[in-house]
């Protein structure tokens, strides 16, 4: 079987969903699978096919973004050209993304059954007014790449029973969590990766995350202000550092907050490996899963998260059982659910402990590739 994936980005372009559309080609080799994928190069030099784990990567020229949707006239014709190259047997699109809908005008692709993976609603952002505004024009065109398509893949019941896009489509639905693969991202840092990551000796925090609008940096950053032993880095870079440097000079936090920015996979593995806890403070639906969770539960460290309405974040902190849940948005709940765990070393590692063991059942890789390679069976072999 040959399944070629429609992404926004790919390793090493960093990014919960880049990282689990590569684990899955991986993974998806023992189930029979052979799969390529098509996504954006982040500059306007396009390449490929280059060969990753024995798959094609065509990486399409892109010129920037316009509200997170790359810009890539070109997309079109690269598409046309890899269907023609790969000759798959179906295309499995990872949504959001915009370049997807090239998909709806080409016959090639049209005449082949789609597979969507629903990764996040464009939610109409109570944050960005602009986001609100631009849905109205992707709206149509996303209900038409969901009409065409054959089955929808959902991340998390509550997503699925939330979102409003997809109510039209249930019975497509089947829900599939995201996974990771363990080995790439447990390679045991050395010490000279890990010396001189952190300053003081208190409650040790890690975010990991792109600094914009709904991560919820800024409530994390107040919440931190209030525990005069806890040190906090932030890993990841995006459009509200200024806002973030500027709030963390303001709160004097400068000796136990780090704006860390994007690093390597060596020392990102080192902070995991030497952190308390993991915290994901995010304040609205586009955080619809948190795959930094499940990189958490490989660590066996515990996560703060926040219990968004209507989110997959909840939904996987309850099926492992590896953290503490929150109300978005709230300092003071925040404070206290970090001060509690700082006095409780043994609460700390029994959470890390369990949520170690429900990966392993429930997120692994090789689980989750199997699921949609069993999806991809079912739909080639039903009648059109």
């Amino acid at each position: 079987m040959r399944v070629l994936h429609i992404g926004k980005y790919f390793p090493p372009y960093p990014g919960g969903i880049e990282y689990f559309l590569a684990d899955l080609m991986a993974a998806l080799p023992q189930q029979g699978v052979q799969g390529a994928a098509l996504v954006h190069a982040p500059h306007p030099r396009g390449a490929g096919p280059e060969w990753r784990d024995g798959s094609p990567i065509y990486r399409v020229p892109s010129y920037g973004q316009l509200l997170y949707a790359p810009l890539s006239p070109a997309f079109p014709r690269w598409l046309a050209r890899a269907l023609d190259e790969f000759r798959p047997d179906l295309l499995h699109l990872h949504l959001p993304n915009t370049s997807a809908f090239w998909a709806l005008l080409l016959p090639a692709a049209r005449r082949l059954p789609w597979v969507v993976h629903w990764h996040s609603d464009v939610v109409p952002s109570q944050l960005r007014t602009a986001l609100r505004t631009a849905y109205r024009v992707y709206r149509p065109l996303e209900q038409a790449l969901l009409r065409h398509s054959r089955r929808i893949i959902v991340t998390s019941p509550p997503y699925l029973q939330s979102s409003a896009a997809l109510q039209p489509w249930r019975e497509r639905c089947a829900v599939i969590p995201l996974g990771l693969a363990p080995e790439r991202i447990q390679a045991a840092p050395s010490a000279a990766t890990s010396a001189g990551l952190w300053r003081g000796a208190g409650l040790r925090l890690l975010a990991v995350g792109r600094l914009t609008y709904y991560k919820g940096h800024e409530i994390l950053l107040q919440a931190l202000a209030r525990l005069p032993d806890a040190e906090l880095i932030i890993v990841g870079d995006g459009e509200f550092r200024p806002r973030l440097q500027a709030l963390l000079t303001r709160l004097n936090l400068g000796e136990r907050a780090q704006l860390l920015g994007q690093t390597d996979d060596a020392r990102l593995q080192a902070l995991f490996a030497s952190c308390d806890a993991l915290c994901l403070p995010s304040l609205e639906r586009t955080e619809a899963f948190g795959l930094v969770q499940l990189e958490a539960m490989c660590f066996g460290k515990p996560v703060i998260a926040s219990d968004i309405p209507g989110s997959g974040v909840g939904w996987v902190v309850r099926q492992a059982g590896h953290g503490v849940l929150v109300p978005p948005g709230d300092v003071a709940a925040l404070s206290a659910a970090l001060a509690a765990l700082a006095g409780d070393v043994a609460t700390r590692e029994r959470l890390g402990r369990q949520g170690w063991l429900r990966f392993q059942e429930l997120f692994h890789i090789e689980q989750v590739a199997a699921q949609v390679a069993d999806l991809y069976r079912g739909l080639l072999a039903a009648p059109d």
